[in-house]
Order: C-alpha cells, then sequence, then structure tokens
C-alpha cells in the first residue's frame, strides 16, 4: 500500500481478486492446512487489504473497495465445502465492510462470478474432463463459462461514477446460474 501511494499519490479503487481452492474432494478429506490456505488467501487478505487502505482513502475523502467472492457462496458444489465457506465470508465482509465505511464515502461491492477459464477451473471439478467441462457449462443457461473480460466490465461498472449509489451489492456475474 505504501508503495502504491508513494507512487501514484492517490488510489481510489482496490480490487481483492486473489482465491485459491483445494481439489474438489469431500470435507472430510480436507486437511487443516488446506483450510488455513483457502481462509487466508480468500478471507484474510480483504481484512489485510482494508487495514492497509482504509486510512488512505478515509484522508483523500472516499474510494471503492471490489471484493471477488463467488456464486459458489449462493449455490454452493458438493465437494468444495471450504471453498465456498471462504467466498460467503467474502460476501457477508463485503456488506458489513459498506455498513461499517459507509459514512467515510467508501463503498463497498462484490462480484460473484461463475467458474471460468482459469487454472481453479479443474480445481472445482476435480479432473479437467470435456465431459465435465460440458456438465458444468450445462449448468449455466448462457451456456458457457465466465470469461476475464465479464469479470473485468462488472468490475469497471462497480468502481465508476454510474454506481456511486450502490454500496454493499454482490453482483452475480454468473450467465443466469444462481437463478
Amino acid at each position: 500500500a505504501k508503495t502504491v501511494i508513494e507512487a501514484f499519490g492517490r488510489v481510489d479503487i482496490v480490487v481483492n481478486n486473489a482465491g485459491t481452492t483445494h481439489r474438489n474432494k469431500p470435507l472430510m478429506e480436507v486437511e487443516e492446512a488446506e483450510f488455513d490456505r483457502i481462509f487466508a488467501v480468500n478471507v484474510k487478505s480483504i481484512f489485510l487489504t482494508a487495514q492497509a487502505f482504509v486510512p488512505h482513502m478515509r484522508e483523500k475523502g472516499g474510494g471503492v473497495f471490489i471484493n471477488v467472492g463467488s456464486t459458489a457462496a449462493l449455490r454452493p458444489r458438493p465437494g468444495l465445502t471450504v471453498y465456498n465457506a471462504s467466498k460467503g465470508a467474502v460476501h457477508v465482509m463485503t456488506k458489513s465492510m459498506a455498513v461499517e465505511l459507509a459514512p467515510d464515502k467508501i463503498r463497498v461491492c462484490a462480484l460473484a462470478p461463475v467458474a471460468g477459464e482459469t487454472p481453479l477451473l479443474a480445481m472445482f471439478m476435480g479432473e479437467d474432463t470435456p465431459e465435465k467441462r460440458a456438465a458444468f457449462r450445462a449448468t449455466v443457461p448462457l451456456g458457457r463459462f465466465s470469461t476475464p473480460h465479464d469479470i473485468g466490465a462488472a468490475a469497471l461498472y462497480l468502481a465508476s461514477d454510474e454506481a456511486a449509489f450502490l454500496t454493499g451489492v454482490v453482483l452475480e456475474v454468473d450467465g443466469g446460474r444462481c437463478i
């Protein structure tokens, strides 16, 4: 945070996009170290980032945080209980931060993307096969995975002045999966 603020003089928008999971497997096979790693990356990182940037945003008169959650928090899949729970925590943390930071003119929103073409896709499915991809795509009414462009466009909207009256929103970018 200090390096970025020194280099640019001001930070108005922070996107918390760190995320990890374990390979799809039953809850009882997840090791405590995996649980700790997932919550450290997916949840604790948001806490630490907020602590680093909120004082600066308060000083500058406001800002926007965009946290990347997941449809997994809204429509959980078996075999990903710890990941699902971590993204649920992201959504609740977003809403809580929004209420707490609103008096400081700091908006906090989240994105809930459906799975996309990222390195985590194989982990979500357990194994990456054409059949598993087809089965997953079939659960998305628009019939495809998300793309980085889909998520980026939604993030740009939430960060923009056009979304100035939105805070605490968890925007589903999911092709209809959560309907």
